[in-house]
């Protein structure tokens, strides 16, 4: 059982272990040595956050999956520092030899050329238009978009060719650009989608250590509202015995924000994710733990996860239609007029890529 002082505090994983299902080697101190080095040299060094930039060929990805709402998408930036313990794509760390845990949060890649390679693709001869997904795999509004503003270039392509694009972000920097997100709007070619997973910030504090507090993100979908951006607010994900108290309220409090529409997702726990959590649960609610991860298992075929399309976003049991219940009776006393965004493909038109629209 761990101590306090043991405790990885600031950070959502506690834990950096290398998974071994692509055969890569577990880096792991040596038991002796790791009882007695604290005492003999004092704490281990902070952990900081790196950045390693990144040259891709090209930056869209296309999907055909059944379960989600759009077949394109870009992401500015590979790990996530929010460090959501819950993140769907903490396993993609793995592929660079790296640990879907504290890697995934600590050491962040950018692709500063993505702009350009956007570009590139939107002038492509054989190109055309649906909505671009940002925010799909990871924050597009983490902390380090501050500094490299890849998020707010794409977005300015997008403005300039007249092309669609969703956000989906937990942060209150997306209101750094409300600028460009009002004039996106005013042509019918964006819309936002903010997740909120509890109304408790000590509980965000440790779910979401560094993603935007509850209150910051409702008054982001209020001030995206009031500026005729199509906002939604996720109830996602939804953790059993841990956030499902807040549905109702999150509901209410989006609804008097503004919020247009609202969706849910229930807890997913792919590869390295479920090893994490349980990690977690032991760590921060360890009366409780078992609890949770039966009712997990209970909503998908008595696994810790589901990857089945079709299946692996619609929660099946006793338990899941209690949600569905709760969430449509929620919904209906919120206000939420759960509007569908329109949005426009017919004012694309290909940018040349010297950064001039293209006449013909």
């Amino acid at each position: 059982m761990r101590t306090s002082d043991s405790i990885v505090h600031g950070r959502g994983a506690q834990s950096a272990r290398v998974p071994t299902r692509f055969g890569l080697s577990t880096r792991e101190a040596d038991g002796d040595w790791r009882d007695v080095a604290e005492a003999i040299d004092g704490p281990g060094p902070k952990l900081r956050t790196t950045v390693t930039e990144e040259a891709p060929k090209s930056v869209l990805s296309f999907n055909t999956s059944p379960d989600i709402p759009f077949d394109r998408s870009l992401n500015p930036y590979r790990g996530c520092e929010h460090g959501c313990v819950y993140c769907y794509a903490r396993p993609t760390h793995a592929w660079h030899d790296l640990s879907p845990g504290l890697d995934f949060e600590t050491k962040l890649f950018a692709k500063p050329s993505a702009p350009a390679l956007l570009r590139q693709a939107f002038a492509g001869r054989n190109y055309r238009p649906a909505p671009l997904a940002l925010g799909t795999n990871t924050d597009p509004y983490q902390p380090i978009e501050a500094r490299y503003r890849i998020t707010r270039a794409v977005l300015e392509l997008c403005l300039e060719s007249g092309h669609p694009v969703t956000i989906t972000t937990k942060s209150a920097r997306v209101l750094d650009d409300l600028d460009l997100l009002r004039q996106l709007a005013e042509r019918g070619l964006t819309a936002v989608s903010i997740s909120v997973t509890s109304l408790d910030p000590r509980l965000s504090g440790l779910l979401e250590p560094r993603a935007s507090a509850p209150a910051k993100r409702l008054a982001a979908i209020e001030a995206l509202a009031m500026a005729g951006v199509h906002t939604n607010v996720s109830v996602s994900p939804i953790i059993p015995a841990i956030t499902d108290d807040f549905i109702e309220a999150i509901l209410r409090q989006a609804g008097s924000h503004g919020a247009a529409s609202a969706s849910w997702i229930m807890l997913r726990l792919p590869h390295e994710v479920a090893p994490l959590f349980r990690e977690w649960l032991g760590v921060h609610f360890p009366d409780r733990a078992a609890k949770v991860m039966a009712i997990v298992q209970s909503v998908r075929g008595g696994k810790d996860n589901d990857a089945r399309f079709f299946s692996r976003m619609k929660p099946t049991g006793v338990w899941a239609e209690l949600v569905r219940t709760r969430f449509r009776l929620g919904l209906k006393r919120s206000g939420i007029p759960q509007a569908k965004p329109v949005l426009d493909c017919n004012q694309f038109r290909p940018p040349s890529r010297d950064g001039q629209l293209a006449l013909f």
